[in-house]
């Protein structure tokens, strides 16, 4: 018997439309809480990534089918502010101030020092989603410049080595005793 090749047809078999469904309960408290609010995008997507920890496509679609927003704006409004995340962030986050205080004292020099020992650029996270790296305008403690926070915990007076060993400690944290 000879093997019959497959047909053509079975390559674009049909995929049911993700939107067909309502949103989960989560997402809808949020989009009912905001409805008719002309002016709500921005705390919407705000709302969203507090909830979720990022902004995924499906609930942009989302936003879009229920609050009447075209698509094109929510995208444009979500990438324009640096706030906003696509893809899931890292256990931990580590931003490096680029701010003009902490530019002037070699914040570029930790930004470099940090992607190549992670292994990752700007706003992307390591393959073992430990770490996201991102960059931000400004702290605020430029009296303190050059400055990293690694998750909530503000470090100023930051060379590339002690940068480095605010994230060395987080490993130690998360180790069992």
């Amino acid at each position: 018997m000879t093997p019959q090749a497959p047909s053509p047809l079975r390559k674009y078999a049909y995929q049911a439309d993700p939107l067909a469904e309502p949103p989960p309960l989560e997402l809808a408290a949020i989009l009912d809480r905001h409805r008719g609010e002309a002016d709500a995008l921005i705390t919407v997507l705000a709302e969203i990534q507090l909830h979720y920890g990022f902004l995924a496509r499906q609930q942009l679609q989302y936003v879009a089918r229920e609050l009447g927003f075209p698509l094109a704006r929510i995208y444009g409004v979500s990438t324009f502010y640096n706030l906003f995340l696509f893809d899931p962030p890292g256990k931990h986050k580590v931003r490096v101030c680029r701010g003009t205080a902490c530019h002037v004292n070699h914040s570029d020099a930790i930004l470099s020092f940090l992607e190549d020992r992670l292994a990752i650029g700007v706003d992307e996270t390591t393959p073992d989603g430990r770490v996201t790296l991102q960059t931000v305008a400004c702290m605020g403690a430029c009296s303190l410049a050059p400055v990293v926070v690694v998750d909530e915990e503000t470090h100023g007076r930051m060379t590339p080595e002690a940068a480095w060993d605010a994230i060395d400690a987080l490993h130690d944290e998360e180790e069992p005793a």
